[in-house]
This record gives C-alpha cells, structure tokens and sequence, in this order.
C-alpha cells in the first residue's frame, strides 16, 4: 500500500512562503495515496515555471520539458504505455499563453490524461508579467498601464473544446482539491483542473484572502455537472461569488479505446527481441 513517506523526495521545495503550489503538491501526493496508486506506475511531465517543478518534489516518475510542452510529453507516455497514470502539470502562462494549441488539441483528442493547472494569473518566475488569464486592467512590469486584451476562461475554453472532464480548485481548500484530483484520475479520458494558486509575491490582488471570501463548491449547490449548458453558465461566474468543483462531467471513447493498434496491445510491452537497431545507433555515434 501506498503511504505519503513513499512520495517524500530527499529535496524540499523552494518555493516562496505561502505559495499556493505547496498546497497543489499536498493535494496531488494525498490523492495518489487515497488512490494506492504504485510511485512506479505514476508519471508527471511538466513545462517551465515555479509550478512545473512539482514533479522534483513527488518521488514518481517525472519529465521536465520545454515551456508550453508538458501536454505533449504526457501524450507520449500515454501512447507508449496505456498502463501508467500521466499526470500533466504547469502554470497558467505555460498552458494557456504557449501551450495554448497543445492544451486545445489535447482536449479534443481525449486522452486519459490528468492535466493540473496552477493558475495564480501571474508569470511568476520571471517576476510578475501579467499572464492569459490576468483580469483586464492588471498591472505588471510589461503592462504599467494595465492589460487591455480581455482574460482566457480556461474552464469555458475546456467545455467548448470537448474535454470530457472539467473542474476547478484553489489550493487553499486541499481537502477538496484531492477530492477532485481523485476523481480526475479515476475519469477515463482527458480531464482538466484549474486550480486558483495564489502568487504571494507578485500577485497582490488575488491572494489566498481574495479566493476565501469568494470562492463556493459546486456540489453545495447541486450542480449538475452533466448538463453542459448550465455548465457553461456556471464559468461564467466571476465577482463577488467564485465556483469551484466539478463543472462537467461526461463519458465517451477515449483515444486509447478507438485507436486501432493500441486496442489490441501496448506498445511498452511488445516484443522487440527481432529488431536490430544496431544500424541505427552507429548513425547517431
């Protein structure tokens, strides 16, 4: 059985104080343990940015690639061996600024993969630029003046894109974060959080206290997340009142299960022994 000290990494994190990915990383080692998911079995790519590092942190497999380029990673391990739990990880600006084409044909794609945004709506690691999802009029050392293009809504970008799995959390409730990494790994198919994680340092408007004050679960209310419309509405919502929770929720084929040669075997275990890449590995030497 899977414990916590089996994720524990020898490294602690360098985060700064008070940052909303130390509760990300809590959440994600806590829902691989409620799940008993083998550390062998678990892989998590990521891009570039403070959140991306979270997999230096969680004794599983990781890959660090380029900036915006997780979700192709992940596709990659997904296709080459159906078996292991991918996990995708990285912040607002990797996934929705250069990762944006990735982010959108991935959904529609569906494979089952577990994508975790930490959206504190800041560039972080290089000090403060506004990102996609910054609100209009938010001033940072490349906007003085505010930004004037209007936010990405990464959860209606996700509803409109197919995506099969759809939710949102903020990293300062970790109980119910877990709750809906748990789910989104059980899903079968491409499933989307966008956690609310609070830049402490540079993001001074929407901090942990901001999210607090505003934030409601969905399932307080009865949403129904099977009903796509109502959904749509629902992220929507942004102000006084902020939902978190599951928005959408649906089954269909994934990739995997309408692939022609991945439905009838997996790739990491066929047998290779009557290939001969000798010829090959000379080129590259």
């Amino acid at each position: 059985m899977t414990e916590m000290k089996d994720l524990q990494t020898s490294d602690r994190p360098n985060w700064c104080p008070g940052c909303g990915d130390h509760g990300i990383l809590i959440a994600m080692k806590q829902a691989i343990v409620n799940l008993d998911l083998a550390p062998e079995n678990v892989v998590i790519s990521t891009g570039i940015g403070c959140g991306s590092k979270i997999n230096q942190w969680i004794e599983t497999y990781g890959i660090a690639g380029l900036h915006g380029r997780s979700l192709p990673i992940a596709m990659g391990v997904k296709l080459a061996n159906p078996e292991l739990t991918v996990i995708a990880s990285g912040g607002d600006g990797d996934g929705y600024g250069i990762g944006m084409g990735h982010f959108a044909n991935t959904m529609r794609r569906n494979l089952d993969i577990t994508y975790v945004v930490q959206d504190n709506q800041i560039y972080g690691l290089t000090l403060g630029q506004t990102s996609p999802t910054s609100e209009k009029g938010a001033k940072g050392p490349s906007t003085p003046h505010g930004v004037i293009e209007e936010p990405v809504n990464p959860i209606r970008l996700a509803l409109s894109s197919h995506c099969t799995f759809v939710a949102r959390g903020f990293a300062g409730d970790m109980a119910h974060l877990t709750m809906l990494i748990e789910a989104a790994i059980k899903h079968r198919g491409f499933s989307l959080i966008d956690v609310f994680q609070p830049c402490v340092t540079f993001n001074k408007v929407n901090t942990h206290e901001f999210f607090r004050k505003r934030v409601y679960k969905l399932e307080d209310e009865r949403h129904d997340t099977g009903d796509l419309v109502k959904a749509f509405e629902k992220a929507g919502e942004w102000g006084d009142r902020i939902p978190i929770g599951i928005f959408y929720q649906t089954e269909k084929p994934s990739y995997h299960d309408e692939d022609v040669a991945l439905k009838v075997h997996n790739p990491a275990k066929a047998d290779i022994s009557n290939v001969d890449v000798g010829g090959l590995m000379e080129s590259f030497m």
